[in-house]
């Protein structure tokens, strides 16, 4: 079953925030995320809602907990105005042909 970590960041600025994300793409891997998606809240640009997909809740959790000691950087505080995660269970897929 799939788990995804939901991340809704308010960032000072997407640009540095996206620069920093991409710096994290092994950290990513070898925690276990499978696929990410990110987006823009409309009207809100420093708004940023990341999804990262994981195999089962055990890597979302054990990644959540990394993840906590990365935002507790100097720079990610710098980067990262306010942070709030939570995990999702996907219960039903349905893709279009």
């Amino acid at each position: 079953m799939t788990t995804t970590l939901h991340i809704d960041n308010t960032v000072r600025d997407y640009d540095t925030w996206k620069a920093a994300f991409d710096q994290y793409e092994r950290f990513r891997a070898d925690h276990g995320v499978r696929t990410y998606r990110i987006g823009r809240v409309d009207g809100e640009p420093v708004r940023v809602l990341i999804d990262l997909d994981f195999d089962n809740r055990a890597a979302a959790e054990a990644f959540r907990t990394a993840l906590a000691t990365v935002l507790a950087t100097p720079r990610s505080r710098a980067v990262v105005i306010s942070h709030e995660s939570w995990l999702a269970d996907l219960v039903e897929e349905r893709v279009r042909a």
